[in-house]
């Protein structure tokens, strides 16, 4: 059997401040294997952002670890964590993230330049056809619509081809109809390139899309795997 590609052993979370101590991931526990799709419920508040954080080593759980690829995130330091980012992680967010002062092939050639890749606007281009923004090459963020800058960070975050697709309320901030495009584009490259896809939601309707549902309910979870057929999602 295949060593998980994503797993988090035991994780708790806790704050404390003048008021006391807060908990918010309360043991934690479950792994991914590569190619599987995840999603992340809960109510406002309940830590989904907070998890999506520590499986990324940008936050430190209180207790517990997490491994990627094999790699234990919190026995490495801050840039040793930084680079199993880059190496394995693409991200794409509610606010889109994308930088203002660069056109949408410049947003999405930055992650290939930061690795030192060749051919790099080539295959920028490449992805931002890919997504559909073929036409929109030079446009900066602010003359692109939600939908479109959206697109660009789904571009941005597949064009490394990385193993794990972590997405925190990706059509948050879109409209029905645009937030479906976004998805049925993501699951689409999620799909094409094997990738393991993370989706922090509070829609049930786009976690039913997910073979799996870890529903975090005062901090803790409840795990429902979806027997659905991949098709049907």
């Amino acid at each position: 059997m295949l060593d998980p590609l994503i797993s988090v052993a035991h994780v708790f979370k806790s704050v404390t401040d003048s008021s006391g101590t807060l908990t918010i991931l309360r043991d934690l526990d479950f792994s991914l294997s590569a190619g599987e799709t995840l999603a992340i419920v809960g109510a406002s508040g309940s830590g989904k952002s907070t998890l999506l954080s520590i499986m990324a080593g940008l936050d430190t759980p209180s207790q517990g670890s997490v491994h990627v690829a094999g790699q234990d995130l919190f026995s490495l330091n801050e840039d040793e964590r930084a680079h199993v980012r880059a190496q394995h992680m693409g991200f794409v967010f509610q606010s889109f993230q994308l930088m203002a002062n660069l056109t949408a092939l410049e947003n999405v050639m930055l992650p290939l330049e930061l690795s030192g890749g060749q051919g790099i606007a080539a295959t920028a281009t490449a992805m931002l056809q890919r997504v559909g923004l073929g036409e929109r090459l030079q446009h900066y963020p602010k003359v692109l619509s939600g939908g479109e800058q959206q697109r660009v960070a789904l571009a941005r975050a597949f064009v490394m081809n990385p193993a794990i697709l972590l997405a925190d309320e990706p059509t948050g901030s879109l409209d029905h109809a645009t937030g479906e495009t976004i998805l049925n584009l993501m699951f689409e490259l999620n799909q094409e390139r094997g990738t393991t896809l993370v989706l922090v939601t509070h829609d049930a309707r786009v976690a039913a899309r997910c073979q799996r549902c870890l529903v975090i309910e005062a901090g803790q979870q409840r795990d429902d795997r979806a027997d659905r057929p991949m098709q049907d999602r």
